[in-house]
């Protein structure tokens, strides 16, 4: 490879600051990663991307092949997304670093560098955890990434939790972006790594923070000297940034929002682009009403708007003026000329290269108050930019022996004091001058933080346990910790399974099942306070009646993913029930309305486009979709899309429940509604291909894509023998006649793994409806614990069994038990008895079911909670390859 500075500006545009080449040397150099590193705003932080990446290629066999970007929150624009982006384009250019990564993956990809962002094409993605080996990069937000790690993620689904967890958890980089913000969540963070060193897990996370604005930089790697000489690190510490401090009487919300506008008014034949900051909604809501008026170019920026609006923003000309042009999207508006506002709420502080030339706000704290200054002049190419602040005359209630004492306006007015010590100089170099425990001081209030325990991380990691759980609490407080100034919030989507699935279909097709197979993704969800929510939702009552209302449910789901839908519109708009909208998500159908302009108004009607699932699965490089679904009155793929290569993921029967079948047709013609996917994506068990699968296709691919796993990851000859057995046994249990007939194959010359068009007759296999208990990787147990029941297992693999250690055979067990996300630590005997086996003795099934928990129980201590998943997901891994029909790659013969 070349040296370090070429390769960095090959996949950047820019050669690299001197802190960006120490940071690299001491990776390559296997000194440890650094626990925080100290990087003021405007100096790259995001180019720790690069540097990750440059030192996979320099020594791919020591450093983590996934690298977890975790942002906070209220990131609205994603600056983190954009530079992977262009580093993957990049990378189309560099043919040979193509190669050495291409060389990693395990699967074939076209692209091997994985990417999962935020949003657009590969929001919230699967193909970062589609293959063990290949280098990733996942973009999420604290929420995201943490419930992850947590094994609770609740848009996946409980089958794949633990395959999100391990690959979060285990050979992977994490970089908390702003660890500052989010406090509890790097108290969360330390707390798993402490686990994962205590069990001694083989490929254990390694956790970096990263910030411009830290609460305790005492052990942080920062700037070296040879930055301070730089031309261009210089010119951004010094950038000018004139401050002035106005001071007002009175600081109620419609004054201070006068207050705001009349200083945004005095700049309006200016010609700049001005940002404005305000702790309130209210306030930006108000602000905007007056440029409004006044017919001034202008856009809000907050976190209480819908995705794909929020999408669409960064697109726009007044947006992209307060973008540099590395930063703009290739499809983005060219930037308005003149003077422009953006008026944003503290979504606009965070995650964003955001550059105004002047700047208006309100007194924050500290650490919100350096990044907003961090937002204005970033480059230092200005020499005229000022910074207002308008702040109290008075504080009330700072004295901590008060009984009204309020910690949060105590550390506003030491945040006020630190300004004043700036000498109208607020550039990051005065700012790192300030003194550190004075800064800290004047930092927000830090959340309870509730400790996450080794019993915790047990209860968590039973995902097969969907039932609440004793001792298994919510786990938003662990990762945001609790605060009485920052109100519970509600996630908001609209999905029109809402309405489809009533009832009677629920009975068919599990409401909990089909968002794990189609998650809400971040373009579909909006965040407010819950009692914001509320209050809309009330609105939205009184726009359609109260009666109406009672008979519409919408579906509430839970951190745990949990679907209920027993509360009526009209109830969860009642105040007293607005604790069941805490921390959960709410989903409305498209005809209950209340979306304008990508927020939540309860008097809005219903809009053209409220779901929007699939408004971002378009594949931008072909031009063609790659996730649809489409009502027809047939149950096969419509021809309009075959030219896609589209298979389809579900079939969902609306009169699958009708008593009088030929009545119920005359009223729905578009009897179906198909659930279509690319061919090759990942993520989810695909119920059908376009041509039925043999079973014995399925399991020599899944065997070919496990030898690969196996040997790109080095595994030891004892797991490599492991996981390869579990691959060759781990679906015997499809060769059972009950569980062919239920994919609907009455052909008893071959065994398929996947319904789908019958190869030789051409006839449509049809999966037989309803909920069927029997699950064929517990026949798949059987059949080699009592072979004598069942004689399809092959007398060489049970062979191969007998000859192994004891604790082989618990992995080679357990990983045919789990590949489909049960055995953690059972399988569930309610509300239907996974356990059943036909044909085999009620003794051997009892048996067999009662060894999976010990058995989960024993190699969950042997490997670590975190270890274990892992350990799962490569079986689960080589399973989603060869069932997204990609052919196993010729294995090396180095391997």
């Amino acid at each position: 490879m070349n040296p370090f500075p070429i390769t960095f500006e090959q996949l950047t545009g820019s050669r690299p600051f001197p802190w960006q080449e120490a940071l690299f040397d001491r990776i390559i150099n296997g000194d440890a990663m650094p626990p925080v590193a100290d990087i003021p705003t405007g100096l790259g932080k995001t180019s720790v991307v690069a540097i990750w990446l440059i030192a996979l290629l320099s020594k791919p066999a020591e450093v983590p092949k996934r690298l977890v970007y975790v942002v906070n929150r209220r990131t609205v624009v994603d600056q983190t997304t954009e530079e992977v982006n262009r580093i993957r384009q990049r990378l189309t250019e560099l043919p040979e670093l193509l190669e050495h990564l291409r060389k990693m993956c395990a699967v074939s990809a076209e692209m091997p560098l994985a990417l999962s962002t935020l949003r657009g094409q590969f929001a919230d993605n699967r193909e970062w955890c589609a293959d063990p080996a290949r280098p990733a990069v996942i973009v999420g937000t604290v929420d995201m990434i943490g419930s992850g790690l947590l094994f609770s993620r609740f848009t996946c689904g409980f089958k794949t939790r633990p395959h999100h967890a391990a690959f979060l958890g285990q050979d992977a980089l994490l970089v908390h972006d702003e660890a500052h913000l989010e406090p509890a969540f790097q108290n969360l963070l330390d707390s798993i790594v402490g686990e994962q060193n205590k069990s001694s897990e083989a490929k254990p996370l390694h956790v970096l923070q990263l910030t411009a604005t830290a609460r305790n930089s005492g052990e942080a790697f920062t700037l070296t000297p040879a930055d301070e000489e730089h031309e261009t690190v210089s010119q951004r510490l010094h950038a000018k940034k004139h401050l002035k401090l106005i001071s007002i009487e009175d600081e109620k919300p419609a004054l201070l929002a006068s207050k705001l506008s009349e200083l945004a008014l005095a700049k309006h034949a200016s010609g700049r682009a001005i940002l404005i900051f305000a702790r309130t909604l209210d306030a930006v809501q108000k602000v905007a009403s007056t440029l409004q008026k006044e017919k001034l170019p202008h856009e809000v920026l907050t976190g209480t708007m819908r995705g794909l609006e929020r999408d669409g923003l960064i697109k726009k000309p007044i947006l992209s003026r307060f973008l540099p042009p590395s930063s703009r999207p290739a499809d983005s508006s060219q930037p308005h000329e003149g003077t422009c506002y953006l008026i944003a709420t503290s979504a606009g502080e965070v995650g964003a290269n955001l550059s105004g030339d002047d700047l208006i706000c309100d007194l924050s704290t500290y650490e919100s108050m350096a990044q907003r200054l961090g937002r204005v002049n970033r480059f230092g190419k200005l020499t005229d930019t000022v910074v207002e602040v308008i702040h109290p005359a008075s504080f009330k209630n700072t004295d901590p022996d008060d009984a009204k004492f309020d910690p949060m306006e105590a550390a506003r007015e030491r945040t006020l004091a630190l300004l004043c010590q700036l000498s109208k100089d607020a550039s990051p170099a005065a700012l790192r001058k300030l003194d550190a425990a004075e800064r800290a001081q004047a930092f927000s209030p830090p959340p309870t933080i509730r400790p996450a325990t080794d019993i915790l991380f047990d209860t968590w990691a039973m995902t097969s346990i969907r039932e609440p759980l004793p001792g298994r609490p919510p786990i938003a407080p662990y990762l945001h910790g609790e605060t009485e100034w920052q109100p519970p919030e509600t996630h908001v989507a609209w999905r029109s399974e809402v309405e489809i699935i009533t009832d009677a279909l629920a009975k068919f097709y599990d409401p909990e099942e089909l968002l794990s197979e189609y998650p809400l993704k971040p373009h579909e969800l909006l965040r407010s306070p819950s009692y914001r929510v509320r209050n809309e939702l009330s609105q939205m009552v009184k726009r359609i009646g109260n009666a109406k209302a009672s008979e519409l449910h919408p579906w509430l789901v839970s951190n745990e993913g949990k679907v209920s839908r027993s509360h009526s519109l009209a109830d969860l708009a009642d105040k007293d029930n607005e604790a069941l909208l805490q921390d959960a998500t709410l989903l409305l159908a498209p005809a209950h309305g209340g979306l304008s302009g990508g927020l939540l108004e309860g008097k809005a009607p219903p809009p053209d486009e409220a779901d929007v699932l699939d408004v971002s699965a378009i594949n931008d490089a072909e031009d063609k979709p790659t996730r649809v679904r489409k009502r027809s009155a047939f149950d096969e793929v419509p021809e309009e899309f075959s030219k896609f290569n589209l298979r389809l993921k579900l079939t969902i029967d609306t009169l699958i429940a009708a008593e009088d079948l030929s009545e119920s047709e005359e009223d729905e013609p578009q009897r179906y509604w198909l659930w279509l996917e690319a061919k090759k994506a990942f993520g989810a068990d695909a119920t059908g291909s376009t041509t039925a699968v043999t079973l014995e296709k399925h399991v020599a691919d899944v065997v070919g894509h496990a030898r690969n796993i196996a040997a790109k990851l080095g595994l030891s000859e004892s797991l490599s023998r492991c996981i390869i057995l579990a691959a060759q046994i781990h679906d015997l249990g499809k060769r059972r006649t009950h569980w062919q007939q239920g994919i609907g194959n009455y052909d008893k010359a071959e065994c398929f793994a996947k319904s789908g068009k019958h190869p030789f007759t051409g006839k449509k296999l049809k999966p037989r409806p309803g909920l069927d208990p029997y699950r064929h990787e517990f026949g798949s147990l059987l059949d080699v614990l009592a072979p004598s029941q069942h004689q399809e297992a092959d007398k060489d693999l049970l062979h191969a069994f007998t000859a192994m250690t004891d604790e082989e055979k618990d992995i080679v067990l357990h990983l045919v038990a789990a590949h489909h996300g049960r055995a953690r630590p059972h399988f569930p005997m309610s509300p239907a008895d996974e356990t059943f086996d036909p044909g085999s003795d009620f003794e051997d099934t009892q048996k067999a079911a009662a060894e999976v928990p010990q058995r989960f129980a024993r190699l969950q201590h042997r490997f670590g909670r975190w270890g274990l998943a892992y350990l799962e997901s490569l079986l689960r891994a080589a399973d989603y390859a060869a069932s997204a029909e990609i052919e196993p790659l010729p294995l090396s013969p180095h391997a």
